[in-house]
């Protein structure tokens, strides 16, 4: 899956990037590992509390991303007014303290036992029905919540899936980040490489993952967001359109009853024609008009720091 990641979130909310770069990513790393030993050993109500309230602290402190948040939450809701645009922003801040604090304590589960002590699992029959198809399944996820729980539970599932993603620059971040997500049998697999192994797995009835709700420097079409052009991954189209693999939307969030719900939702149909480009930006407006509808639903849960409009038209990757 793609960044931002655990460290990212982190970093991002106390606003440690000018500290990362001469330091190699040194601070996130040990602050997290420190966060990780002290997750396990705090009742969990205590620390996602706690992890709030870390976030609270990110909003007083962090000016650069509050400021981008407000920035973006107004070209999302441009009617929204400013008072309800600085509360949805502390608001976002909390809850992505609590939920990378989650992702942080999950690093101690082992079963779908643990797991079942605070995530809710919604429309698993989906991801059956598309299975029964044998034609492969592409989980399309997104930055919403605690989404890393996810590899978490497809793994001790069975499910076994390749989760495409970016690797940090740091290495030992990286291996922090990749060893959690092959934990359980999942297997993190570098974006951009081992084409031929994600498209075998496919043809073969296996399933990956993909998030395709950032700006990075991937492949890309301009589809709408939130009522603008925004450049976005094609890759899961892409995919799909190659391998006919059923295309299942998966999310997370965290509810008021304080557990995790993680959603597994109708397939998304592929329209595939002679025209791959329109295949292409059609297939991807799909995608993302679903994820847009659950950030319309959660958006106090989304990473609004993320400059999701940044690439401007013609200088995305294509």
């Amino acid at each position: 899956m793609n960044e931002p990641s655990i460290a990212c979130i982190f970093a991002t909310m106390f606003n440690l990037k000018p500290y990362i770069r001469p330091f190699r990513y040194g601070v996130v790393y040990w602050l997290v590992r420190f966060l990780i030993a002290v997750s396990n050993n705090i009742p969990r109500n205590a620390w996602l509390g706690f992890c709030g309230f870390l976030g609270r602290l990110g909003y007083l402190f962090a000016a650069r991303t509050r400021r981008l948040m407000h920035q973006h939450i107004r070209i999302a809701f441009p009617y929204m007014p400013a008072k309800k645009v600085k509360a949805l922003a502390k608001r976002n801040f909390m809850m992505l303290g609590k939920n990378t604090g989650e992702i942080l304590r999950a690093t101690s589960v082992r079963t779908l036992e643990d797991m079942n002590r605070f995530l809710v699992i919604h429309g698993y029959q989906n991801f059956e029905v598309a299975k029964a198809q044998n034609k492969g399944v592409i989980f399309l996820a997104c930055h919403l919540g605690a989404f890393d729980l996810q590899v978490t539970y497809m793994s001790l599932k069975g499910l076994r899936p390749l989760i495409i993603g970016t690797p940090l620059k740091d290495p030992r971040l990286n291996e922090l980040l990749w060893k959690q997500r092959n934990a359980h049998g999942a297997i993190a697999v570098e974006r951009g490489k081992e084409m031929f192994r994600l498209l075998k797995e496919l043809k073969s009835g296996g399933s990956l993952a993909i998030l395709i709700d950032q700006d990075t420097k991937v492949k890309s079409r301009f589809v709408n967001f939130f009522g603008r052009p925004a450049a976005t991954p094609v890759g899961a189209a892409a995919f799909a359109i190659k391998t006919g693999a059923v295309v299942v939307p998966t999310f997370i969030h965290l509810g008021d009853d304080g557990m995790q719900h993680m959603h597994f939702m109708p397939a998304i149909e592929t329209t595939i024609t002679n025209n791959e480009e329109v295949d292409l930006v059609e297939n991807t407006q799909r995608y993302t008009n679903f994820i847009e509808e659950q950030i319309r639903k959660y958006p106090d849960q989304w990473v609004w720091m993320h400059e999701r409009w940044k690439t401007q038209p013609g200088q995305e990757i294509r």
